[in-house]
């Protein structure tokens, strides 16, 4: 029997993917967690075998959850199913220790097939998100680059912004206009929205 640990904030969801997965002979859900910052303790306290993380949930994201439960709980495989399937998510997901990655619209039978085979040590990716991501590529942007569009999500000012990140409002410019010429976009807001589409603005 594999026992497995659903994190999703959306308790809806998580209820209906466990119903779905409970269905299999040999799966069995023995946790549920609506937040990234109780997967470890959930992990160790119900010796999950696999723990099926979404991406964004409130205390800790998907992927942070993930590496913190890969170095704690190592036996403890880690399927990330989300709505958000990009490949800059993907990425980061299997850079944290994830042995997979797939959508919450993948049928119920391949959703419980690719528990199985993460379980078993194999690599489960989406076959879409995987071609986007080798279309993709890795993140033009440097660190301090993707710093200033994560804060300027928000709709701040500059002077917000730098106020913020404790930058000048002429270096939090600069790096806003570098981003803005490495995604291509036209301004500041779609800029944010290209690198968030790509999964290169980790929450």
């Amino acid at each position: 029997m594999i026992k497995l640990l659903l994190a999703d904030d959306q308790a809806l969801v998580r209820g209906a993917m466990a119903a779905l997965l409970d269905l299999e002979t040999d799966l069995k859900v023995v946790a549920e967690v609506g937040r990234g910052d109780e997967v470890v303790a959930a992990a160790r306290a119900h010796a999950a075998d696999v723990a099926l993380l979404d991406v964004q949930m409130p205390g800790l994201d998907g992927i942070a959850a993930a590496k913190q439960l890969r170095a704690a709980v190592p036996d403890c495989r880690v399927l990330m199913v989300t709505t958000f399937g990009r490949a800059g998510y993907l990425r980061q997901a299997m850079a944290a220790g994830a042995g997979g990655f797939v959508v919450k619209d993948t049928p119920a039978r391949q959703l419980a097939d690719a528990v199985r085979r993460v379980h078993q040590g194999l690599i489960v990716v989406d076959p879409a998100l995987a071609a986007q991501s080798l279309a993709h590529g890795e993140s033009p942007l440097t660190d301090r680059e993707t710093d200033v569009l994560r804060a300027a999500r928000n709709g701040g000012t500059v002077s917000a912004i730098a106020h913020e990140l404790h930058l000048s409002d002429g270096t939090v410019r600069n790096h806003l206009s570098a981003a803005i010429g490495k995604t291509g976009a036209r301004t500041r807001a779609e800029a944010v929205r290209l690198a968030d589409d790509n999964g290169w603005l980790p929450a």
